[in-house]
């Protein structure tokens, strides 16, 4: 998974959604935000891991034309976007109807998807948290799908170049919330400047514990 400002308050907030953060595998932070505030109110160093770069960096030196990839979320044009920008041969698309998670029908779909298409070298899930993380948990909890299930939000609008991402040098100066919200105010609006602040007060309250890197 990969957290950011509005996942680490929801984490907070929402024991439903910690039990989805508990059940992850790999927790890779996507916020220069969190990693600078983290810096400045805790005295720790987090590493910046954006979901966005690690697909591109994963679909551009680590997948092979031949590897199976599972994309669930955005458009079939998309799909076919990556796969050719990637080489891609083996790409299985779905995606999913909007509030698919609250229809159990339409999710078990979605489920059952994934699961024909296993083994897979990576799915990426990218239909918005937290219908992605608990697609994520619930395929671990069944059992059946073999593969690496990544949640990566927009990365494939970003990578398939339906929507634009900040500038680098916004990205490095952590400005990538303020390019996104200048483009899209009215939905990210309530997201950035209403409930990402709250970050702040958790971090200075809460009891920061920061894993140990596993060995090579």
């Amino acid at each position: 998974m990969t957290p950011n400002v509005d996942h680490l308050v929801r984490y907070c907030e929402d024991p439903a959604f910690r039990s989805l953060y508990r059940s992850a595998a790999y927790t890779l932070l996507d916020s220069r935000v969190v990693a600078i505030a983290t810096r400045l109110l805790r005295r720790e160093r987090l590493g910046v891991c954006t979901g966005s770069d690690l697909t591109a960096a994963l679909l551009g030196h680590v997948v092979a034309p031949a590897d199976c990839i599972v994309l669930i979320g955005g458009s079939e044009s998309q799909a076919r976007r990556l796969s050719s920008s990637y080489g891609l041969g083996k790409v299985h698309h779905y995606d999913p109807p909007m509030g698919f998670i609250h229809d159990a029908a339409a999710t078990e779909k979605c489920l059952q998807f994934i699961e024909a298409h296993s083994p897979f070298r990576f799915c990426f899930l990218a239909v918005g948290s937290p219908q992605q993380e608990t697609v994520a948990q619930r395929l671990q909890a069944r059992g059946t799908a073999r593969g690496l299930v990544l949640c990566v939000g927009a990365a494939l609008n970003f990578l398939s170049g339906s929507e634009r991402r900040a500038p680098r040098w916004m990205q490095r100066m952590a400005l990538e919330w303020l390019y996104r919200l200048l483009r899209d105010p009215r939905r990210l609006a309530p997201r950035y400047l209403l409930r990402g602040p709250r970050i702040v007060r958790y971090l200075l309250r809460g009891h920061l514990v920061v894993r140990a890197r596993a060995s090579d």
